[in-house]
């Protein structure tokens, strides 16, 4: 259904989105930031069923300014490798690939001429939530178990646009307990806690689990016809 176009971020930086149209007139746009693993298959199928949905999908491969055409899969050794990418990104000057994500809203923007949400997946969970706060056009964002999320430091940060999270009660990467945390210091924010571990939204994971999945899905997809249109 899409296919990758180069966008340009205002400092020069080139980096591939995977693009996804629905069929008729969109409602709106959706940026889907990636996980650790980069814009594989997984999140191509999710900005396909975004289209599917009638909103125009971006998904920004974040990886760009460190290394380019990364596709991982699920082994311990793409964890690895998935994992020490995400590190070197996180090592970048600030506003690091917020950049890129504001570049993909406003192409999001630009290209319906509608609102725009974001939704992103563990690490790609964490930058929608940053998205949230510090940049500008969003209509609303759908975390999705974001990694780190639920620190002192994201905590801290105040949403500028209404904000949707999910978690699993059986993450090992992701407390309740700091889940409670943000969700007491945040009561604007939408928190659901599902019977599932990590990556329960990924359908070739091992942790994939199909009722939190779909749950959690209904949930974001009301969400976004709500906020974004």
């Amino acid at each position: 259904m899409g296919n990758f176009v180069d966008l340009k971020s205002a400092d020069g930086q080139v980096f591939p989105a995977y693009i996804a149209e629905p069929a008729g007139k969109p409602r709106g746009a959706i940026v889907v930031v990636q996980e650790i693993f980069g814009v594989n298959s997984h999140i191509r199928s999710v900005a396909d069923r975004v289209a599917q949905s009638g909103y125009l999908a971006i998904a920004p491969a974040t990886f760009a300014r460190v290394k380019s055409g990364v596709e991982l899969g699920y082994t311990d050794a793409d964890m690895q490798a998935g994992s020490a990418l995400k590190a070197a990104a996180e090592q970048l000057p600030p506003p690091g690939v917020l950049l890129d994500l504001q570049t993909a809203i406003d192409e999001g923007a630009r290209r319906t001429g509608g609102k725009v949400g974001i939704t992103g997946f563990c690490w790609g969970g964490l930058l929608a939530w940053r998205a949230a706060c510090e940049l500008n056009g969003l209509a609303a964002a759908v975390p999705y178990y974001g990694g780190g999320m639920t620190t002192a430091a994201e905590i801290a940060r105040k949403p500028k646009c209404p904000v949707m999270a999910h978690f699993g009660d059986k993450d090992h990467w992701i407390s309740l307990e700091s889940v409670e945390t943000f969700k007491t210091a945040h009561s604007e924010v939408e928190v659901y806690v599902y019977a599932a571990d990590h990556g329960f939204n990924c359908d070739q994971r091992g942790s994939y689990d199909a009722a939190a999945s779909a749950a959690a899905r209904a949930r974001t997809q009301a969400f976004f016809a709500k906020h974004v249109g």
